[in-house]
């Protein structure tokens, strides 16, 4: 996802009561799920499932069921790319992401405009969220950063709850104020059971878990 500085305050993962959690994909190689699944403050995982219109986590089967095994509540996500097919990308998200595989809501991971216009843009986008919504009757949950956000989505995706991303010791600010349940705080975790670095986030004030919990009809 978004690379930038490191947070520098993990070791409140030691001391606090915020609810942690992990995003997980083919860059993260071979992990071991048992050390994580003990580990008591990573209590849910993202897992990329695809990108654009035919791109498949490499990972991801693997990754999903290994996570389910050793106790984690485990969401699924989608790269978004703004020039592909809407219909091609749903599609190809939905062969991965069963709702039977789901603890919580899919989220969509929206970094790039594709180089359109932000209106083109944004109109892509808000369809997209539409159709993901009919699809799993629930909205998704969309992760963008912190200065993308601000760039072009100010008051444009108001309905939807937002995964924001900022590597910084300060907590995202978004200029219209909006709120935000979930803050990725840094790149760059370390974590037993994953070679190498790995995305962290938490939830912000009185969110909880319950409000991304995948509902199964």
């Amino acid at each position: 996802m978004v690379a930038s500085a490191q947070y520098t305050d993990e070791l409140c993962e030691d001391s606090c009561e915020h609810i942690h959690g992990i995003d997980i994909s083919h860059y993260q190689g071979s992990v071991f799920w048992e050390a994580i699944g003990n580990n008591s403050k990573m209590a849910y995982v993202y897992l990329k499932a695809t990108e654009g219109g035919d791109r498949i986590d490499q990972m991801y089967e693997e990754n999903i069921r290994l996570a389910h095994h050793y106790g984690l509540k485990v969401g699924s996500y989608h790269f978004f790319r703004p020039k592909t097919s809407l219909e091609v990308q749903l599609k190809n998200f939905m062969m991965q992401c069963r709702p039977g595989d789901q603890d919580l809501i899919p989220m969509i991971d929206v970094e790039s405009t594709g180089k359109l216009p932000t209106e083109e843009f944004c109109d892509s986008l808000i369809r997209f969220l539409e159709m993901v919504t009919e699809a799993y009757h629930q909205k998704p949950l969309v992760y963008t950063g912190n200065n993308f956000y601000n760039k072009y989505l100010q008051h444009k995706i108001d309905d939807y709850q937002l995964m924001i991303a900022k590597y910084a010791d300060a907590e995202p600010e978004l200029f219209d104020d909006r709120d935000y349940i979930i803050w990725q705080y840094t790149a760059k975790g370390r974590i037993n059971g994953i070679n190498g670095f790995v995305d962290k986030s938490r939830f912000m004030g009185r969110h909880s878990m319950r409000e991304i919990r995948f509902r199964h009809w």
